[in-house]
């Protein structure tokens, strides 16, 4: 790889799987690329066969995991944590970090990356929808552009970002909106807060619901969240679910209900009876944008309003909340500024 331009700025890229580091059986393989047999690329392969990235920035790659997203979850979160603390610990000059993820949790990431890391330096999440080795594979342009937004002065303070097909989106509000569209990155209620043009990184607005890093959380000090469990809204649903989750030992419980709020009558049921023996209960919506409003029966029954958080961020916002030892009222706080 060619050396980086003069002026450069120093970006680290994190590897940790997913089809950004997939390889097929052939540049027409974009769909059971999984099955391929081949291995995951590791970041210094990426970088290495992306030398582009050295018209941009200089780019440190760190090996972490080579698994999909489907795998990842706490321990990967706190290994993250870890790689992110060595790599500015060697690095003092580092302007940022990337992380290539799969896309599947990705969203989970960023926003559990958002609610924790210690300081203000950019952090972009950026995945890609085809494999490495497809015919146009968004993998390549994908990784510039979130190096590009990695090393870019606009970016620190903007909380964790998300960063594919051109677009810059904050963590809290993105959301995968399509199993294999490159376009499947949105957020829903408030749009891309920039973009990634040939010229420049354009932002056109600063995401307003963003802990202050004082209030950040420390996932180092639990080998384990506590559990808590997302009960999905249909149609006739009874409240079995619930009560199981409650029985393998839920701390929390997140309704994904009916829009726009509203668990079905049996549901609701058994959420008070999760209330009354000791679980916080957030109710959230299964539409995919918009707010959840606290009713007047819900809050009188306890529920907490997850306001526009979809039922995956308002899980790990709740898990993080709970291991830290926080009660309802502070729940209720935290839901309305997080």
């Amino acid at each position: 790889m060619a050396g980086p331009r003069r002026g450069r700025p120093k970006v680290a890229v994190i590897g940790t799987g997913g089809t950004i580091a997939s390889q097929g059986l052939g540049p027409l393989d974009t769909q059971d690329y999984g099955s391929s047999g081949r291995p995951l690329l590791t970041a210094e392969q990426i970088v290495d066969k992306v030398p582009e990235l050295a018209e941009v920035a200089e780019v440190i790659p760190l090996p972490f995991s080579a698994i999909p997203s489907t795998a990842i979850f706490w321990r990967e979160w706190q290994g993250m944590h870890r790689a992110i603390a060595q790599v500015k610990a060697a690095h003092p000059d580092l302007a940022g970090i990337v992380i290539t993820h799969g896309t599947a949790t990705l969203e989970e990431t960023a926003y559990l990356l958002s609610l924790t890391l210690e300081d203000d330096m950019p952090v972009v999440v950026t995945g890609a929808q085809r494999p490495f080795t497809a015919l146009s594979s968004d993998a390549q342009m994908n990784l510039v552009a979130a190096v590009r937004v990695a090393g870019d002065p606009q970016s620190r303070g903007m909380g964790v970002l998300v960063v594919l097909n051109d677009e810059i989106h904050a963590a809290r509000e993105v959301t995968k909106t399509s199993t294999g569209r490159l376009q499947t990155f949105r957020s829903p209620d408030l749009g891309a807060l920039g973009h990634v043009d040939a010229d420049r990184i354009s932002y056109w607005r600063r995401p307003l619901r963003l802990l202050p890093v004082a209030e950040r959380f420390d996932i180092m000090g639990n080998a384990t969240p506590p559990r808590v469990d997302v009960a999905y809204s249909v149609a006739g649903a009874d409240g079995v679910a619930i009560r199981a989750f409650l029985a393998a030992g839920a701390k929390g419980i997140v309704s994904a209900a009916l829009a726009p709020g509203f668990p079905t009558p049996a549901e609701r049921e058994a959420l008070v009876e999760a209330m009354a023996a000791g679980c916080l209960v957030v109710l959230s919506s299964r539409a995919g944008s918009g707010r959840t409003f606290p009713g007047r029966r819900y809050v009188e029954q306890g529920f907490l309003n997850a306001d526009n958080l979809n039922p995956q961020k308002a899980r790990i916002l709740l898990m993080l909340a709970l291991a830290k030892g926080m009660g309802k009222e502070e729940v209720t706080a935290l839901l309305e500024r997080a």
